[in-house]
């Protein structure tokens, strides 16, 4: 309940104050990443979100040079969403904050700690996920970057 109720009263709706990127295009950005470009349909299962909100979210990240969209590299009809050099690079930055900022909240936690809130939040949201019928695609820990 704290964790909500901080980030609802944040002046920043949630975001670090030194955050790059809106929450929207760090979710979707993050999608990306692990499954490759993905069209508006494919987005849509993703999240559950309706294609005029996708919509919305996709145009803001092409504007903002995040995103670009590409033919589908499978030959398909639908058109893709491919991440950019930009998002990736603000993507990184982003995540480096958000690890910078857990790092601050657990600096006296022992490492042990540490690993087992982590196990018990994928364990938590992997339930969510699978009660939604939306698992979330996750690279293998070792495949992940730092």
């Amino acid at each position: 309940m704290l964790l909500s109720r901080y980030l609802h009263l944040h002046k920043n709706k949630g975001r670090r104050p030194d955050s790059v990127l809106e929450r929207s295009a760090y979710i979707l950005l993050s999608r990306i990443r692990v499954e490759g470009p993905m069209s508006i349909g494919q987005l849509g299962d993703a999240f559950g979100l309706d294609a005029s909100t996708l919509n919305r979210q996709t145009a803001a990240a092409m504007r903002a040079g995040l995103v670009e969209r590409i033919p589908d590299p499978d030959g398909g009809m639908a058109r893709k969403f491919r991440i950019t050099e930009e998002g990736e690079r603000r993507l990184d930055e982003e995540r480096a904050g958000t690890v910078a900022s857990l790092d601050r909240i657990m600096a006296d936690w022992p490492d042990g700690d540490i690993a087992a809130f982590a196990d018990y939040l994928r364990r938590f949201n992997a339930d969510i996920e699978r009660l939604h019928g939306m698992p979330w695609p996750r690279p293998h820990p070792a495949d992940r970057p730092v």
